[in-house]
């Protein structure tokens, strides 16, 4: 089995920065992508960022110029920098993992428990 544990989120008032992170552990051969979504309640789930192993990145529009993501490969952890955060950035931010566990290239999707971010004054 897999865990992904986040911290860092909590509460920032409108323009300020938070650093999430995800540190994965368990049964991990390789993880190709890490990324981070978000949702608040009646809302779908949206993508805030992803990283690949070589380091490609991908943003959701609404975190562009703002969000950054990097990753430790070495400690199977990735982080969120997030600045210039905006009242409708509050959410709770889940961490997600596609891992291999064996030589196989079958790839496993894991989720961590999320942790709240609230930006508000």
């Amino acid at each position: 089995q897999v865990q992904l544990v986040e911290s860092g989120g909590g509460l920032e008032q409108p323009g300020g920065s938070l650093r999430l992170s995800c540190a994965a552990s368990g049964n991990i051969f390789s993880i190709s992508f890490m990324g981070w979504y978000r949702q608040t309640p009646g809302l779908e789930r949206e993508l805030v960022a992803t990283i690949t192993s070589a380091g490609t990145t991908n943003y959701g529009d609404s975190v562009k110029g703002r969000f950054t993501i990097s990753r430790d490969n070495a400690k199977n952890t990735t982080y969120l920098q997030m600045n210039s955060l905006k009242p409708e950035d509050t959410a709770v931010y889940y961490c997600n993992a596609r891992v291999r566990r064996d030589w196989s290239l079958r790839e496993y999707g894991y989720w961590g428990q999320g942790t709240q971010v609230t930006v508000s004054f």
